[in-house]
């Protein structure tokens, strides 16, 4: 795993977290995954595909996790990952992904970003399209926690 592809997806979900909810998220040490499962409720998946390597990204969120980020960003009270909440949980791996994008753009590398897609549930399981190593970097707010997962060829 190279962290020169992580990094810009890690400023990315912070700058998008800073910038739109007013939240500075602590990140908690960066470990393989060595499973599928879920480390919450709700993920937004999206792929950065370029010339010679495709890189995964999900973003995972407790419920009250992104009840607090999803509430601040809408600029109302959400009491449930509803429908709203899952298309802004879309809408953020899009964000994170346009954000790297844009981060690696100046290092020189050119990737496009799938479109997003959405998966709600305890235990689901967060399946990349991309054969590799997945790396998981916990963060935490004020009302929970979500993680970040990068997932790239070997």
């Amino acid at each position: 795993m190279d962290a020169k592809f992580i990094d810009p997806v890690l400023k990315a979900v912070v700058n998008i977290l800073q910038t739109m909810a007013q939240i500075t998220p602590e990140s908690g040490a960066p470990e393989i995954k060595p499973d599928d499962l879920s480390r919450g409720v709700v993920s937004g998946f999206i792929d950065l595909a370029g010339s010679d390597t495709r890189i995964s990204v999900a973003v995972t969120f407790s419920s009250e996790a992104i009840l607090d980020i999803a509430s601040r960003m809408m600029h109302m009270e959400l009491k449930e990952v509803d429908d709203v909440v899952k298309d802004l949980v879309g809408e953020m791996a899009n964000m994170v992904a346009g954000g790297a994008k844009a981060n690696l753009q100046e290092a020189g590398y050119d990737f496009d970003l799938t479109l997003p897609s959405v998966v709600v549930g305890e235990q689901h399981t967060v399946k990349h399209s991309v054969e590799g190593v997945t790396l998981i970097l916990p963060f935490k707010i004020d009302a929970g926690e979500f993680y970040v997962e990068v997932c790239s060829p070997a």
